[in-house]
């Protein structure tokens, strides 16, 4: 049931009724300004291999849904997943200009963007010839003082090249 209402939540927003919600709060609120300092944090424990950091931000039942991997639930095989496939291997940079927070009423927030992908063991140094590009969907929960990571959707996975190439294509009406 929740995970219906998580959902019908990303409908809304990326449905026709996306001019509504396309504001989402601005960078001044004070939840923005958490949630984006709560990615910082994720993020940069994620790239640096901080498992106790990233323990520690996300949900003991957390789901996490990824478009080329599937669904992985709870935070141990998260944890694993970083150790086995992430870590030194691969960097992960938020697209400053794509995020949006939205506020969930007597719950937490809702994070969305798009991020990019270094594939650190093909070249040290990242560029648009080895970038992937992917969109996402964090649902943080506040937990009295604190908000952890309890839902991700992780999607439309591309290399850099590949997205860029499919953006000056015409569309089809």
């Amino acid at each position: 049931m929740f995970l219906r209402r998580c959902f019908v939540v990303m409908a809304c927003i990326f449905a026709g009724n996306a001019q509504v919600y396309a504001a989402g709060l601005g960078a001044d609120n004070p939840t923005f300004q958490q949630v984006r300092a709560l990615d910082q944090k994720l993020f940069q424990a994620y790239n640096s291999c901080d498992l106790t950091t990233l323990g520690d931000l996300v949900d003991d039942g957390l789901e996490f849904y990824h478009d080329k991997s599937g669904l992985s639930v709870g935070k141990a095989n998260f944890l694993n997943a970083i150790k086995n496939n992430i870590c030194h291997k691969v960097r992960r940079e938020l697209i400053a200009s794509t995020l949006e927070v939205y506020s969930l009423e007597n719950y937490g927030a809702v994070e969305l963007g798009e991020h990019t992908f270094c594939n650190m063991m093909e070249t040290p140094v990242c560029n648009d010839q080895t970038n992937g590009v992917g969109k996402f969907f964090m649902l943080w929960q506040r937990q009295g003082d604190r908000y952890r990571l309890t839902r991700v959707v992780s999607y439309d996975h591309k290399p850099d090249r590949q997205r860029q190439a499919s953006a000056r294509k015409p569309q089809r009406p």
